[in-house]
């Protein structure tokens, strides 16, 4: 491992998310504060503690998830073993497309099962209490995790590149949707529009009302990106709809 690889990474899924999380925050928690303020899923403010704590935590999440690749995939006794490869004709447009499809069901599946055992109280505490300190999340919260829980989320890079053929470009661009979409899930507010939550695809959909909900009752709307996993356990929350369209109406 060298220690200007390390860095190199580490600043790149840094930069994604600080760029990310910061728009978001930019635009919601201080530009346009007046004009969303009475949007706000939950009423209140996280208040200077919750940031600093939240991007702290990130800060340290964002390590662990550079030593991953560094370990692995810019590993020469390791690589060799993985699914990585660099020309993409070796596969093919048509796959290299696919590939995203596949990697998006592959984490939201990983994510849900990961999470839902997280929530298990002999695990809980000692894994995932620390993102959910943060009971009203900002964009800042996406990567507020304990090193363990840290250690949990790079399982699917580990995943992706020992069992499905990835390109190097898709682990930066899958990557950098998902913080996208992360941090809208816990943004604070909805952006989805009204009646989203019960139409034939945005039912499948997880939404910032969804998660907002996880965070701020411990329980229920395990999902990542869809809804698909917690419709079909059983792990929606009942009021789910109910809530969607209250913080609609109230935009």
């Amino acid at each position: 491992m060298t220690v200007e690889k390390f860095i190199q990474i580490a600043f790149s899924i840094g930069s994604r998310y600080y760029l990310v999380a910061g728009v978001y925050y930019l635009i919601f928690y201080v530009l346009f504060k007046r004009v969303f303020a009475s949007k706000k899923i939950q009423a209140a403010y996280p208040k200077l503690g919750d940031y600093v704590r939240e991007i702290s935590y990130s800060l340290g999440t964002i390590l662990l998830f550079a030593l991953v690749p560094i370990l692995i995939v810019q590993n020469p006794d390791i690589r060799p073993y993985t699914t990585v490869y660099d020309n993409i004709d070796d596969m093919g447009w048509g796959y290299y497309w696919f590939a995203y499809l596949l990697m998006f069901l592959m984490h939201d599946t990983y994510f849900y099962w990961a999470h839902r055992i997280m929530h298990q109280p002999s695990i809980f505490k000692w894994v995932h209490k620390v993102h959910h300190l943060s009971t009203n999340p900002s964009p800042w919260a996406a990567y507020a995790f304990h090193p363990l829980e840290s250690i949990v989320e790079t399982g699917i890079f580990v995943l992706f590149v020992f069992t499905i053929p990835i390109h190097s470009s898709h682990l930066f661009l899958f990557f950098f949707f998902s913080i996208i979409y992360n941090a809208y899930g816990h943004l604070g507010w909805e952006l989805y529009p009204s009646g989203f939550s019960k139409s034939k695809i945005g039912k499948w959909i997880n939404t910032s009302v969804s998660h907002n909900q996880h965070h701020k009752y411990f329980k229920g709307n395990y999902g990542l990106y869809l809804l698909f996993w917690d419709r079909v356990m059983g792990t929606l929350r009942d009021d789910y709809d109910e809530v969607f369209e209250k913080v609609k109406a109230k935009q």
